[in-house]
C-alpha cells in the first residue's frame, strides 16, 4: 500500500520537525533583529534656561563641558537654531508636536493652578514613533499639564519619572526665600511632587531632593537604554536644570571657577557623557540620533545664577535673539558629518517631521509647522533652510518675524536687564522697555543693535506682508486677529 504525500509528511521523524521549527524560529528572530537595527533610535536632551553661550563649544567660560564639546566634534553644531517661544510650557509644546505653541493654545508656563494641558488629539513624538512600535520614555520636567490626563503616559510614553512643572514652583520659591519656614508653605506654591509613571512617589520635594534631580534623571535614562538596546526607542531627557533655584550633587558642587551655575552645567555635561557612553557600550552609536538643545535663553535677572546668551540681545521671556536662539548639537556617527557647523535656520518644530522621515512613519492629519531638515543634518551640499519665514510670538502677540537674514520687530514692550542683576538665587535688574518698528540684519548684526528700516523699506514691506499671513493663520492679540489655524488645548 502506497503512502500519500500528506501521510508521508505526517510520519516524519519528530526530531526533524522540532529541528525545522527551531531553525524557522531562529530565522524569524534574526529577521526581527535586522528590522529593529534598521530603525534608528532617538535621544533628545532638553535643558531648561540654558543660554546660547552656556556650552563650551558655543563660547562658555568659567566651566568645562567636555562631553558636549566631544559631541560637537563627532557631530554638527547648529548656530541658527530656534525655539518657538522663550518660556517653558510653550517651548516644550513645540518640540514634542512640531507646531508653533500658539497653534495648540499653550503659552507661558503652566502652573498648579492651570486647567489646560496638551490636547489628546495632538500627536506627540512618542505617539509618532509608536506607529513603528518604538519603546518610549520621558524623564525630567514635563510642564504640559500636571493632571493625570496630561501626563506623559497618556501621550505615548511608556515610562516617566520627573517633575510636572518647573522646580521653582514650590514653597521655597526665590520670592519667598527670606520668609520664616512656617510661612513658605502658605504662600504662592504648594508642595512640589515627584512623579513616577502616573503616581506621586514624593509629595514634597525638598532642597536635598533637588540636588539629586540631574543624577536621578540620568540613571533612569541609562537604564532605559540598557533595557531597550534590542528594541527601537525614543528617549526624551528633559533636565530641570539650570532653571533656578540651582541645585547640584556633591560630585560637582564647588567644581567650577564660575560658581554654582557652572557646577550645574558641568553636571548636565556629565549626564550627556553617561548617555553617550551607554550608547557606545551597547553598540548603539551608529544607529542613534542624539540631539542636545535648550528650551529658551537665560533668565538674566538671576545674575550669577543665570547663564549667557552669548553675542545675542536679552534672554528668557523675550523675542530678541537671546531669548529664542539656542545652542544645538546633533550627533549620529556615520550619518551626520563630524566636526561640522550648520548656519542655516532650523528649529525645535523641525525635530518632529525629521524624526517622522527617519523612522518612516506618517505625519498626523492635522497641520504642523516644522519641516524635515535631514539635508541640513546630513550636511548635504547646498542645503538651505526650509523656512521661508519664522515667527516670534510672545504669548499671543506676534512681536517679530524673520525671513533670510532679515528680522523685523513690531512695536512691543519687553523686559530688559537694565538694573543691577540678582545674586545667589535672588532676582533683580529687570525693567520694562519698548521697541518700535525695527529692522535688523542678523548676518551683520547678531546683537540687534542697529535698526536699518529706513535704509530698506522694501524689506520692511515684504516682512509686513508675511506677517499678515501669520496673523491670519495663528492670530495676533496686538491687532486683535483671531487666526483660523489655531486649535484648542486640552481642558479639565
Amino acid at each position: 500500500m502506497s503512502i500519500s504525500p500528506m501521510n508521508e509528511r505526517l510520519t516524519m521523524n519528530p526530531h526533524t520537525i522540532i529541528a525545522s521549527l527551531l531553525t524557522l524560529t531562529l530565522i524569524c528572530s534574526d529577521l526581527i533583529s535586522i528590522q529593529a537595527a534598521e530603525q534608528p533610535n532617538f535621544v533628545i536632551i532638553f535643558t531648561d534656561d540654558q543660554g546660547y553661550g552656556d556650552v563650551g563649544c558655543f563660547g562658555a567660560e568659567g566651566y568645562e563641558t567636555p562631553n558636549l564639546d566631544q559631541m560637537a566634534a563627532e557631530g554638527r553644531k547648529f548656530t541658527n537654531f530656534y525655539v518657538s517661544q522663550a518660556v517653558c510650557s510653550a517651548s516644550r509644546t513645540s518640540i514634542l508636536t512640531g507646531c508653533y505653541n500658539i497653534r495648540l493654545g499653550i503659552t507661558g508656563a503652566l502652573s498648579h493652578r492651570s486647567t489646560i494641558g496638551i490636547n489628546s488629539e495632538e500627536m506627540t513624538l512618542a505617539e509618532l514613533v509608536k506607529q513603528k512600535d518604538y519603546t518610549t520614555a520621558a524623564y525630567g520636567k514635563w510642564h504640559l499639564g500636571y493632571q493625570q490626563k496630561f501626563l506623559p503616559l497618556q501621550h505615548g510614553f511608556d515610562d516617566y519619572f520627573g517633575l510636572p512643572y518647573s522646580n521653582d514652583m514650590w514653597p521655597y520659591h526665590p520670592a519667598y526665600i527670606n520668609l520664616p519656614e512656617d510661612q513658605k508653605a502658605k504662600r504662592g506654591f504648594p508642595d512640589l511632587p515627584l512623579i513616577s509613571k502616573n503616581q506621586i512617589v514624593n509629595p514634597a520635594v525638598t532642597p536635598e531632593d533637588q540636588t539629586h534631580l540631574t543624577t536621578w534623571y540620568t540613571e533612569h535614562a541609562v537604564k532605559f537604554i540598557e533595557d531597550n538596546q534590542d528594541n527601537p526607542f525614543l528617549l526624551y531627557l528633559a533636565h530641570s536644570m539650570p532653571h533656578v533655584p540651582l541645585y547640584v550633587s556633591d560630585k560637582y558642587k564647588g567644581d567650577s571657577e564660575q560658581g554654582t551655575f557652572g557646577d550645574v552645567i558641568e553636571e548636565i555635561d556629565w549626564s550627556v557623557g553617561q548617555v553617550l557612553s551607554t550608547l557606545k557600550k551597547h553598540g548603539l552609536d551608529e544607529n542613534t540620533l542624539v540631539i542636545f538643545t535648550s528650551d529658551n535663553g537665560p533668565w538674566l535677572s538671576y545674575g550669577n545664577h543665570a547663564g549667557s546668551a552669548g553675542p545675542f540681545r536679552e534672554g528668557k521671556g523675550t523675542t530678541w535673539e537671546g531669548g529664542v536662539r539656542e545652542p544645538c548639537i546633533m550627533r549620529w556617527p556615520g550619518k551626520i558629518p563630524a566636526g561640522t557647523v550648520c548656519d542655516e535656520l532650523s528649529a525645535t518644530i523641525d525635530i518632529f517631521p525629521t524624526i517622522a522621515a527617519l523612522a518612516d512613519v506618517p505625519l498626523p492629519d492635522h497641520k504642523i509647522d516644522g519641516h524635515d531638515i535631514r539635508p541640513l543634518m546630513f550636511g548635504e551640499k547646498g542645503a538651505k533652510t526650509p523656512h521661508e519665514v519664522y515667527y516670534y510670538y510672545w504669548g499671543t502677540h506676534l512681536e517679530a518675524i524673520r525671513s533670510g537674514d532679515w528680522k523685523l520687530h513690531f512695536p512691543h514692550s519687553y523686559r530688559s536687564l537694565t538694573g543691577e542683576p540678582g545674586k545667589d538665587g535672588l532676582p533683580g535688574g529687570y525693567t520694562q522697555q519698548k521697541t518700535g518698528l525695527a529692522l535688523y540684519n542678523l548676518k551683520t548684526d547678531k546683537g540687534e543693535t542697529t535698526d536699518v528700516k529706513d535704509e530698506h523699506p522694501e524689506i520692511v514691506a515684504k516682512l509686513q506682508k508675511l506677517a499678515e499671513i501669520a496673523r491670519a493663520d495663528l492670530g495676533d492679540s496686538a491687532t486683535k486677529t483671531q487666526g483660523i489655524g489655531k486649535r484648542e488645548p486640552g481642558r479639565i
